[in-house]
């Protein structure tokens, strides 16, 4: 049987039922697992399995809580749609964490999805899913640190864990001009805003690692829709886009020196490496010196998604294991 409880000033605590429970500090080493998905439900099919898909999330005994990496699907940036997939997402026993993705507002623009403005489906997405700062989404929400200004940035404390999501998505950060708008340049309003989200962004990471260490939690897992490391994309407007949030994030991590994980969606196809250990992406970067105490994980997406992630917080000095388990 799942339950939640809360311990005051934790955070977050999750019970466990006979299996023991999940102490409120950060710092606590305990059996914890939660599950990991993005860029799904894409197209009619996908969308016809997701209650079948959610079920079976909800019936695996050592899933405690579920992380949405962005991406609800294509062709469709109405109300109506949000609150259909908003719907799905409370359907989730377990606390839904969601961080949004490109697909759901800054590729908006585009005429055969609505050719609507970018920021006005940025601000419905905000409250459509949203409703309540500071609160998860799923039939069992619980309470989490929302960054002022930005209520879809929330860290919380799990299983010796510091979890945050970070609101960073493809399309370059929405950085792409609006085309579908008939623009060939990014716009005034939308670099502003941009700017203005990385900004929250960085000072997320920063806030994530400072909790991390005041709690001592073993590790850090950052959870974000774009990703950063995407073969093929070493070109400046990509650089542009992801730089800062970059750089935070290997400072951060070379000095927390404990495991951190990055959890992406975007590219639609499952990896799991360490891109701050490669000097490839170190040098487009410009960092100097490797956060090899890093490890990405890309999630599966698209159409073709026939998995989740489930990741077990373990004992040893891993701290998290990574598995792949099929849809059935």
């Amino acid at each position: 049987m799942k339950s939640i409880v809360r311990v005051a000033g934790a955070g977050l605590a999750l019970a466990m039922g006979i299996a023991g429970s999940v102490a409120g500090t950060a710092g606590a080493a305990t059996s914890y697992s939660f599950a990991v998905i993005g860029d799904t439900p894409y197209g009619s099919t996908q969308l016809s399995l997701f209650p079948k898909r959610i079920a079976q999330i909800n019936a695996d005994p050592n899933v405690r809580m579920v992380g949405h990496l962005g991406d609800i699907g294509t062709g469709v940036c109405s109300d109506a749609y949000y609150q259909k997939i908003k719907a799905s997402f409370d359907k989730f026993v377990d606390p839904l964490v969601y961080t949004p993705g490109d697909n759901e507002w800054a590729d908006c623009h585009s005429a055969s999805i609505g050719k609507a403005n970018p920021l006005e489906r940025l601000a419905a997405i905000r409250s459509v899913f949203f409703p309540r700062v500071g609160r998860t989404l799923g039939k069992n929400p619980i309470s989490v640190t929302a960054q002022s200004g930005y209520k879809e940035n929330v860290k919380f404390a799990a299983g010796g864990l510091t979890i945050s999501t970070l609101h960073i998505v493809g399309s370059e950060n929405d950085l792409q001009p609006w085309s579908g708008l008939g623009f060939t340049t990014p716009t005034t309003e939308q670099v502003a805003e941009e700017k203005a989200r990385v900004n929250a962004a960085v000072a997320q990471i920063q806030s994530a690692f400072a909790t991390a260490k005041a709690n001592n939690s073993r590790a850090v897992v950052l959870m974000t829709q774009a990703d950063m490391f995407a073969p093929g994309t070493q070109n400046a407007d990509y650089r542009n886009a992801f730089q800062s949030i970059v750089r935070a994030i290997a400072s951060e991590s070379k000095a927390f020196k404990k495991p951190v994980f990055l959890f992406n969606g975007d590219t639609h196809f499952y990896a799991k490496d360490k891109p701050l250990n490669n000097e490839q992406w170190l040098s487009f970067y410009g960092i100097s010196g490797a956060a090899s105490n890093l490890t990405r994980v890309s999630v599966e997406g698209e159409t073709f998604v026939d998995e989740y992630v489930r990741v077990n917080v373990v004992s040893n000095s891993e701290v998290l294991q990574i598995q792949r388990i099929a849809f059935k």
